[in-house]
């Protein structure tokens, strides 16, 4: 694989932890850490030198690498953190609100766009940049490299000017300056709340954030090499968290026409799960190419190829399940507006999974992830430990 070209060899050996996106299913990422650091000797700090996340995944990662020092205080307070989550934490959705926004859309629609102020978003997640300010230490982060716990924090967003996608990352000096390839770029930066904004910024649900001259949204879009960050800064082995059931659902015969929310939770699927799943597919080919050539034969050519140690663990039954027994947890605005969507049918609950940020439903991601990485130990000690 090409993206080790310039990686310095002192840090190949290096473990990276890659956190997919997935709005308020990013929690069951908190479950499998919360086993992890059980995993981990108490005095063990964080056993991933490097970390690479992407939307609500980029949260979880900038929260880890800014307490890396310690690395089981910083999951439980990821995990408090999860556990207060209430929807107004996270965007207004009150009635007065939603009408308000709705509004907003019809008039502009019905004026041709021609209104002096275009409507942004369906939610204004406002209170997420305050409550990101109280969950990630950002000065933290350059201790963190300071000290040595950790080597690079890498945070994706998507670009809607350029089309790129672009992983800003805080690294350590020694790490290589950039990257550029198809559609993808790497770019050094002093990750701040504005790159967590961009990255989690849901398209059409939430509101593009400005980087330096240009607006970025979730950086799930458009990311057609989620695993590409982590070996750019040098990962020989990786542990990723995703938020697709591991079983592949069955194929059904249906009658009913799919409603606007199962047609939106497709879409969301599409971009939050696809990419990652691909890539991984073209890791794993890349790992048995490199298998079947003899050593002298990539030392002859010189080749920057190098097997990556995958090891992923993803829920063992659909989230969107789980949402169905907490949708009155929904704000009662948004709960009409879905509802009205066909969002809390079983075909439809997709795109619930995506928006309910509360304790009760994060409570239950969390005890499945956590349940999951448990079910894995031999595992996850044994990839710890090499």
């Amino acid at each position: 694989m090409d993206e080790a070209e310039n990686t310095p060899t002192r840090e190949r050996g290096a473990c990276a932890l890659v956190l997919s996106g997935g709005g308020a299913r990013a929690a069951y990422q908190v479950g499998v850490l919360l086993a992890i650091a059980r995993l981990q000797p108490q005095q063990e700090t964080n056993p991933f030198p490097i970390i690479c996340g992407t939307s609500a995944g980029a949260i979880n990662a900038a929260g880890l690498a800014s307490k890396a020092s310690s690395f089981q205080e910083a999951v439980r307070h990821l995990a408090r953190s999860w556990l207060e989550l209430t929807p107004d934490r996270i965007y207004h959705a009150g009635v007065f609100s939603l009408a308000k926004s709705a509004a907003h859309w019809i008039v502009s629609m019905l004026a041709g766009g021609l209104g002096k102020h275009n409507p942004r978003s369906l939610l204004d997640n406002a209170p997420l940049r305050e409550m990101l300010s109280g969950l990630v230490d950002f000065d933290g982060i350059a201790r963190s490299i300071d000290e040595g716990a950790l080597l690079a924090l890498s945070i994706t967003a998507s670009g809607y000017t350029s089309g790129q996608s672009v992983s800003f990352y805080q690294a350590a000096p020694h790490l290589p300056d950039g990257w550029q390839r198809a559609s993808r770029i790497g770019l050094r930066a002093r990750i701040d709340v504005e790159h967590l904004m961009a990255s989690s910024a849901i398209p059409l649900v939430f509101p593009a954030a400005r980087i330096n001259r240009e607006y970025f949204g979730d950086g799930s879009v458009r990311q057609i090499a989620p695993l590409s960050p982590a070996i750019h800064l040098g990962a020989r082995k990786m542990l990723v968290v995703g938020v697709a059931p591991q079983a592949e659902p069955p194929r059904e015969k249906v009658s009913e026409y799919p409603s606007l929310a199962q047609v939106a939770g497709h879409l969301l699927n599409s971009v939050f799960l696809d990419a990652m799943e691909a890539d991984l597919e073209r890791v794993q080919r890349v790992n048995k190419t490199i298998n079947l050539l003899a050593p002298e034969v990539l030392a002859e050519h010189r080749t920057e190829l190098r097997p990556i140690e995958v090891l992923t663990i993803a829920p063992s039954r659909p989230l969107e399940r789980l949402v169905m027994p907490h949708r009155k947890r929904f704000p009662p605005g948004l709960r009409f507006l879905l509802s009205g969507l066909g969002a809390f049918r079983r075909q439809g609950s997709v795109l619930s999974s995506y928006l309910l940020f509360h304790g009760d439903y994060v409570r239950q991601l969390i005890r499945l992830g956590y349940r999951d990485a448990m079910a894995r130990r031999t595992e996850l000690v044994r990839f710890l430990a090499d």
